[in-house]
């Protein structure tokens, strides 16, 4: 069977266009996000400690309730000897008195607190206040690893378009070596002019190993977080992060003030330890319960006793604890007082983080016109030295300096767009407003 040249090149390019998808793989910035926050160990972590929050929560409301408590006992007697006082006294019978061997026990009681110096309510109060907070950071445990991943795009979109600029420079610096070679060949330019061309082409290839080094770091860290295969190669779409809307673009601290969840998060750390004091005090207060129980008492040949119910009211006091409660309560009250330096400290800190970040995206934004400009002018000067150099009115080292001077424009222009929208995310996330622009907060 003859087979068709043309259908073999054909499977051939199917085979490359297959293999090319194998190794690379596009993500947009809310898949890397979501795939971020659902399988990231920090976000596990965060979640996991939410959890247990939660579970301490619902064991310290437990405490309202009554403690129901039920034993048993059956014992067997050996050689037991009565002597019952009574029939004595009542001038009973001499006879002999039974032999009892066996003893059964039954009890049933109950406890239902009804005030324990506000301890309970207190304790509930801290604890549900710690939960709260412990949601707040793990918020701020998202916000985190979602600006983590729009760093690693920035830098790994940056190095991708760093490296086809290099390599579109890259060809056209290999055929200018290949044109001054037959200059060379002809005299019409000296050897030192071909060797400077063959020169720019190392040292672009030099970059180019460079760049092509950081974005395979840069790669690996990305599916490092994400948890993708090691094998992943990750190449980032302009539609996947440089269109981007950018909107809400905040001008003071207000919205960080109001959704900082590190900020939030020591807030409630502050309820709770207004609570905590109040607890510490509670040491100045009696405990008063209702008790009710239930007993079967049964000695064989002896004694029977059934339906012994019993109710009342239960009373304590610890007197010592008046005493050794003030050092607690001094306490509670120094740790409150640190949290609330630390809220302080959080809120002036945040108040600098923002400013310093609005001023950082009006200056990528300032800098990405220059750098627009500036790439215009590079062309133009540029393609008037290249028009010098081939009439003879420019030498090589203008041409070779302008042809630097291009391909920097070039890349600056490129990457300045994603610092752009790179600065713009660190501002919302100095504002506590990231995870709400990826529309992903109920993951």
């Amino acid at each position: 069977m003859k087979i068709n040249p043309i259908m073999l090149f054909g499977i051939f390019l199917v085979g490359i266009s297959s293999l090319e998808a194998q190794e690379k793989t596009s993500l947009t910035l809310d898949d890397a996000v979501r795939i971020a926050w659902e399988k990231s160990d920090e976000v596990t972590l965060a979640n996991t400690k939410v959890n247990t929050k939660k579970y301490e929560l619902r064991s310290i409301k437990n405490n309202q309730y009554p403690d129901l408590k039920a034993s048993g006992q059956y014992q067997r007697l050996a050689g037991a000897e009565v002597d019952l006082k009574m029939n004595q006294e009542s001038g009973s019978g001499s006879g002999s008195m039974p032999n009892p061997d066996q003893l059964m026990l039954g009890q049933l009681s109950a406890s239902l607190p009804i005030f324990a110096g506000f301890k309970i309510q207190n304790s509930i109060k801290i604890s549900e206040n710690l939960y709260q907070a412990e949601i707040a950071t793990s918020l701020k445990t998202k916000e985190d690893i979602a600006l983590r991943v729009v760093n690693y795009y920035a830098d790994l979109y940056k190095a991708q378009k760093t490296i086809d600029l290099l390599n579109e420079d890259q060809k056209q610096a290999k055929q200018r070596v290949t044109d001054f070679i037959e200059l060379e060949k002809n005299g019409i330019i000296p050897r030192n002019d071909l060797l400077k061309s063959q020169l720019l082409v190392s040292k672009i290839q030099l970059s180019i190993d460079e760049a092509n080094k950081n974005l395979n770091i840069l790669n690996y860290y990305l599916i490092t977080l994400l948890k993708l295969d090691p094998t992943t190669k990750l190449y980032v779409r302009e539609s996947d992060f440089i269109n981007y809307k950018m909107d809400n673009i905040p001008t003071n601290e207000q919205p960080a003030l109001e959704n900082r969840k590190d900020l939030e998060a020591l807030r409630y750390q502050e309820k709770a330890s207004e609570s905590n004091i109040k607890m510490a005090k509670s040491a100045y207060y009696p405990s008063v319960s209702l008790l009710g129980g239930y007993a079967a008492v049964d000695v064989r040949n002896i004694l029977t006793v059934q339906n012994a119910m019993n109710f009342g009211v239960g009373v304590s006091y610890d007197l010592s604890g008046i005493l050794k409660k003030g050092a607690d309560i001094k306490q509670a009250q120094s740790k409150a007082d640190e949290v609330k330096s630390s809220e302080e400290i959080l809120t002036n800190y945040i108040k600098v983080e923002v400013q310093q970040s609005i001023e950082n995206y009006n200056l990528a934004v300032k800098q990405s016109a220059v750098y627009d400009l500036a790439l215009e002018q590079a062309s133009e000067n540029y393609r008037i030295l290249k028009d010098k150099f081939d009439n003879g009115l420019a030498d090589t080292n203008d041409l070779l300096e302008a042809d630097v001077e291009h391909l920097s424009a070039k890349v600056n222009t490129a990457t300045s767009k994603a610092d752009i929208i790179q600065r713009y995310y660190e501002m919302l996330s100095k504002t506590g407003q990231l995870s709400q622009s990826f529309n992903l907060t109920k993951i």
